[in-house]
């Protein structure tokens, strides 16, 4: 960016060369294998992340490799599987990267230095039962990621719903400014949290179900129909897109 605006400076190249320039300057292109979005934590206040399964791990090395390289930003690396944080362990073992693996959630935060907590709002965290608890610690690690403070209850679904309204009281108290909930079979809890709280509700179906409910399609289904207004639905299992969009509400203001 300093050669490009000293290029400006210099008369060497016009006002678009120069926009021109530091657009394509926001790109990296690694061997081929991906493009990285390098200014993303700069124009959405999140760092860029990488869904690591179907990536050979040859690649997916020299894409955490070249962006740490390039970048001083986080790097979030997402459905990792144990295995595959082993070996990125040993392989980035002697640098100085502090590596944060959420084992339940699979997933990997690579950072540079250490960061300070921000806490800059409260988001609150749900799920149906601990079948979901791994989706709703992948949108755990991401709202933390963001700077704010997740406040967590697992296992409070409808099967025993006197065990929900506890838990929603003490998060509407502390103010949270919106709810992540997860629920595979029926996929009926967003709904029960939409119709007792006024901030949004974001809705996770998980893949936890049987029969007809198998594969999460039947939550997913189910919270997209949800009568109870303020319900924003995310793909089934997809507990980064969900942290991510509790990120945006609160940064909106």
């Amino acid at each position: 960016m300093k050669e490009i605006l000293e290029r400006l400076i210099n008369g060497e190249i016009d006002i678009n060369d120069a926009e021109n320039l530091l657009k394509a300057d926001a790109i990296l292109e690694l061997d081929g294998i991906a493009q990285f979005d390098s200014k993303r934590s700069s124009r959405t206040g999140f760092p860029e992340a990488v869904f690591s399964p179907s990536k050979d791990y040859d690649d997916l090395l020299l894409i955490i490799e070249k962006y740490l390289e390039n970048n001083d930003d986080d790097l979030i690396i997402t459905k990792l599987s144990d295995e595959r944080y082993e070996k990125i362990l040993d392989d980035l073992g002697d640098n100085s990267f502090i590596l944060d693996y959420n084992k339940k959630a699979q997933i990997l935060v690579i950072r540079k230095q250490e960061r300070t907590k921000e806490n800059i709002a409260k988001i609150g965290i749900i799920t149906a039962g601990t079948s979901d608890i791994n989706i709703a610690e992948e949108a755990r690690v991401i709202v933390e990621e963001g700077g704010c403070e997740a406040i967590t209850s697992y296992d409070i679904g409808v099967a025993g719903i006197h065990r929900l309204f506890p838990q929603i009281a003490h998060m509407v108290k502390e103010g949270v400014r919106a709810f992540i909930v997860c629920a595979g079979m029926e996929g009926a809890l967003p709904s029960v949290v939409a119709g007792l709280v006024d901030v949004p509700v974001i809705g996770v179906p998980t893949s936890v179900g049987y029969g007809v409910g198998e594969g999460g399609r039947v939550a997913l289904d189910a919270m997209l129909q949800s009568c109870a207004p303020g319900i924003a639905v995310v793909n089934i299992d997809n507990g980064f897109g969900a942290g991510v969009f509790a990120l945006t509400i609160v940064n909106s203001d």
